[in-house]
């Protein structure tokens, strides 16, 4: 049986307070598996333990309890095989501002005990649109720049695993296309991908899986096809023959709205029928000359999941 690419059991995280003595727990028993070649996001809002359980991954904070294995290297028993297998791109932008961008690759490939006859500078500087930065220090790199000289410091030793934390945070649209082509490449060459993003249209445009945690724990996960059918809520616009100014007393009982031109009608599936809906207009004398509807959206399952835990 094909290890999974990160198995993570029971992850717990007690941070405490130097001053108090309070103890806050950031991560409670989180149980996550992710498959090998999968594109998965995790989402969750601000302070919910995303960076805290890609710290630990990483080795830069240390668990209070559970377990964490990449590739089936456990993270306490065979520390160098977990991190040869995870290339991590932080949120933030820490590089030494000194290097160049050719010497920043090379340190990082000789961190990981990579032969100069096997690295991949040139290939990376070219895959990630910097050859004409190669020789520049990294203090001169545009912001959008050193994201790009992030993640191919994390690809020098061609981990199988690569973990991406809100990597085109303040990235303009061009760059955030092609890094994303770039990262789809890989995918499909099978390297598993980890996102974690603020933006929600990203993961429902590349993840194949997603998790959401809050407030340290795993609220729902699944595929993003079963979590967009999950939610519970359609909206419809009826373009009107005559347009209204005033909700009809027929349709009170709905959530209905005027927008523009538009009447717009909120319902949940589960309990009204689109031909209820359509009666009503009917006895209310609307003539009706258009209908779109829209489609659910992640951002309407993540604000509904997080602000019901």
């Amino acid at each position: 049986m094909t290890q999974p690419a990160i198995e993570i059991k029971q992850l717990t995280k007690t941070y405490r307070d130097r001053k108090t003595g309070e103890e806050k727990t950031a991560l409670h028993g989180v149980d996550l598996t992710i498959p090998r070649g999968s594109f998965f996001g995790l989402l969750g809002p601000n302070g919910a333990g995303k960076s805290t359980m890609i710290n630990i991954m990483a080795g830069t904070v240390l668990k209070t309890s559970g377990s964490v294995s990449i590739c089936g290297h456990d993270l306490d028993a065979d520390v160098r095989g977990a991190k040869m297998s995870i290339g991590i791109v932080p949120q933030e932008l820490v590089l030494d501002t000194f290097f160049t961008v050719r010497q920043a690759l090379e340190i990082t490939a000789g961190y990981y005990g990579i032969p100069k006859a096997k690295r991949r500078t040139d290939e990376i500087i070219d895959a990630m649109g910097l050859r004409d930065k190669a020789d520049q220090p990294s203090r001169r790199l545009s912001g959008g720049m050193r994201r790009r000289l992030l993640i191919g410091k994390a690809l020098v030793h061609t981990p199988p695993v690569l973990i991406l934390d809100e990597p085109t945070a303040g990235v303009d649209v061009e760059l955030r296309r092609s890094l994303w082509e770039y990262v789809r490449k890989l995918n499909a060459a099978g390297t598993t991908i980890l996102l974690t993003t603020h933006y929600l249209e990203e993961a429902e445009e590349l993840c194949d899986e997603i998790a959401i945690i809050h407030k340290g724990a795993i609220i729902k996960r699944d595929s993003k096809d079963a979590l967009m059918h999950g939610v519970d809520s359609k909206e419809v616009f009826f373009t009107l023959a005559t347009p209204i100014t005033e909700i009809p007393p027929q349709l009170a009982e709905l959530q209905a709205s005027i927008k523009g031109d538009k009447l717009v009608v909120k319902y949940q599936p589960s309990s009204a029928t689109m031909s209820d809906i359509l009666a009503r207009m009917n006895s209310a004398g609307l003539v009706i000359r258009d209908i779109s509807t829209k489609e659910v959206e992640l951002e309407d399952l993540f604000v509904a999941l997080t602000s019901a835990a």
